[in-house]
């Protein structure tokens, strides 16, 4: 019988009180001490780590082209124990794809890349097939064009993963309340920055798309490494511990993660999946 058990039965009535005084004297137990609470565990500090918009092989694995070279991010994500979440433009997962994917030539396709992504542990989601602006396609096609997107993204991710994508992230995260109430009427939670869900559940934009190209004026500033600390940081004294980090596959957020991966787990931080994250937010 575990201490627990005993502790149980001084709680009850009649001759199991006796009992239990037998047993934690022939335990060496003093009787008349109160046994110790069991001090409970904080929750843990969770961030889900997210990229959208690939898959791009040339980032994924690394290249050395001049003005796109990258180190790998698998590798890193790899050397840090992390296990990403990859929201996929389906579009390049086709055939039809692979002269686009390989015009910065990394040796592989864009559908080879999302499956080293799957054999490496990690998640992958819906983007959209098209990325299709969803206003501009519903006053051209209408709603339904747009649903039909979506799932058709899924057909082609599930051959890769096994599993039909649960999460959908709208493109910008422009959406409106009754297109997102028709998605996840087709079984997808569909992921926001908006307001009207609780903080751990909205995106938390890392802006680092406007750290690449040639017109960086609205780069964050001092920098990109800075600026999401800074939000993380902001959030945290609002009492919000967990965080849905949204970064694309680009070279320069390889850079920047390679040193903020390791500064958030000293922060006390867990990296994990989407699906897991949102089972453990949804579990306190």
């Amino acid at each position: 019988m575990s201490k627990s058990s005993i502790v149980g039965l001084r709680l009850l009535p009649g001759v199991l009180v006796p009992l239990c005084l037998v047993l934690l004297v022939c335990r060496g137990g003093d009787a008349t001490s109160a046994p110790k609470p069991l001090a409970s565990a904080s929750p843990q500090k969770l961030i889900a780590l997210t990229f959208d918009d690939g898959p791009r092989p040339w980032v994924l694995k690394g290249n050395s082209q001049p003005g796109y070279a990258s180190a790998s991010l698998l590798d890193l994500l790899d050397r840090q124990g992390v296990k990403a979440t990859f929201f996929v433009m389906a579009w390049r997962l086709a055939p039809s794809a692979d002269k686009e994917c390989r015009k910065i030539d990394a040796g592989i396709t864009c559908r080879q890349a999302a499956e080293e992504e799957h054999r490496r542990g990690h998640e992958i989601e819906n983007h959209t097939y098209g990325h299709g602006d969803f206003r501009r396609m519903n006053k051209r096609y209408g709603e339904a064009w747009i649903l039909n997107d979506i799932d058709r993204a899924s057909r082609t991710i599930e051959p890769i993963t096994g599993v039909k994508p649960r999460y959908l992230r709208p493109p910008d995260w422009d959406i409106w309340p009754e297109l997102a109430q028709d998605i996840e009427a087709h079984g997808y939670h569909v992921m926001t920055k908006s307001t009207s869900v609780p903080p751990a559940l909205r995106d938390v934009d890392s802006e680092d798309y406007f750290c690449y190209g040639k017109n960086q004026s609205k780069c964050p500033q001092p920098s990109l490494h800075d600026y999401v600390l800074r939000t993380i940081e902001q959030r945290e004294r609002k009492g919000i511990d967990d965080q849905i980090l949204v970064f694309h596959e680009l070279p320069g957020s390889v850079e920047v993660l390679s040193k903020l991966i390791p500064e958030l787990k000293q922060r006390g931080y867990t990296f994990v999946t989407l699906q897991k994250y949102m089972q453990a937010v949804a579990s306190r």
